[in-house]
């Protein structure tokens, strides 16, 4: 299908988003989820750190994604408090880490939190502020992605569309197949930003979430997913999704009577079924019963070990490895 691209240098002609089983990923979270009225600070980072420290913790943390998941995606949150303060000199260490290691950066914008958590862009003249910032310095980094915003519950279908086309249009450089354009609502659905031609070529973010159903069976979490992608899999990333991995729980496992397994395992066969991309919420969240991973050591010396095996077996038959037990009958 032939699309319209954005003009500029960096706009290439092969700029529309295809094949997104590409992105092979985990969010690395601030522990307070992301949502901050100051800046926002992935766990094992800090404030004070320097660009040389940000960086080599983020090349061990990194590494740990690598090596204990086989990711190659890693999605970071911003926030105006992040870029257009001191901190953003420290955290381009992060964010030049993981490019140089190959990964491919999701870089979206986080509301604040309290009475800023409303769904909406908290202050648009620092909105724009922060994305001049970060497509200057990024813009000709290829490995780098933009998500204009998470989660825009906040807005109609159609005042989102207007934000995100506007968001296109400010930074034309930027090209289509490096843009992120979120799912309506909590990005729960694809389909609307799907059929809008103003997106022509970019990629769709979607998020997918068991707790938003206490009791269903794998065919109805299957069912339920493929309806927030509709024919759009082939643009849509589910760069959120996520399920207790410090529980116990087999994911390998029969999932008869229990919804989170039947909610993983139905997801990611879904995700691998449809040639889907995927980054987990979260690979790394101090604090949070979904990280699938834990972070140990002090300074730079730092390493991740794996919460759940089996849960971590289930992002790898999502992202094309391994023979995947649920694909064995393991579901009830």
């Amino acid at each position: 299908m032939a699309v319209a691209l954005n003009s500029g240098p960096l706009a290439d002609s092969a700029a529309a988003a295809t094949n997104t089983s590409q992105f092979k990923g985990v969010n690395w979270a601030d522990p307070r989820d992301n949502y901050a009225n100051d800046p926002v600070v992935p766990s094992g980072l800090s404030t004070s750190d320097s660009y040389a420290t940000s960086y080599a913790k983020s090349a061990a943390i990194i590494s740990g994604f690598r090596s204990n998941l086989g990711a190659n995606t890693v999605r970071l949150p911003i926030n105006p408090y992040s870029v257009n303060g001191s901190f953003w000199n420290s955290y381009t260490g992060a964010i030049d880490a993981a490019t140089a290691k190959g990964f491919k950066v999701i870089l979206g914008y986080w509301e604040g939190a309290g009475s800023q958590k409303d769904g909406h862009v908290d202050d648009m003249a620092s909105f724009w502020s922060m994305w001049s910032k970060v497509t200057s310095k990024y813009a000709g980094n290829s490995h780098v992605y933009f998500e204009p915003m998470n989660e825009p519950f906040g807005y109609s279908q159609s005042a989102w569309a207007d934000l995100a086309a506007q968001w296109i249009s400010n930074y034309p450089k930027i090209p289509r197949n490096r843009i992120f354009v979120s799912g309506t609502g909590y990005n729960d659905s694809v389909t609307s930003v799907c059929a809008d031609s103003r997106f022509n070529g970019t990629y769709l973010s979607l998020h997918h979430y068991g707790f938003w159903k206490s009791d269903a069976s794998y065919s109805e979490w299957v069912t339920d997913l493929k309806s927030r992608i509709g024919s759009c899999a082939s643009r849509t990333v589910a760069d959120e999704f996520g399920a207790p991995m410090t529980t116990g729980l087999n994911y390998n496992g029969s999932s008869a009577g229990d919804n989170s397994i039947a909610y993983m395992q139905a997801d990611t066969d879904t995700f691998r079924e449809l040639g889907m991309g995927s980054v987990y919420w979260p690979g790394l969240r101090n604090g949070d019963t979904y990280s699938m991973e834990t972070l140990h050591g002090t300074g730079t010396d730092l390493s991740l070990t794996t919460n759940s095996p089996s849960g971590a077996d289930r992002l790898a038959y999502a992202w094309g490895h391994g023979q995947g037990s649920a694909r064995k009958g393991a579901h009830g």
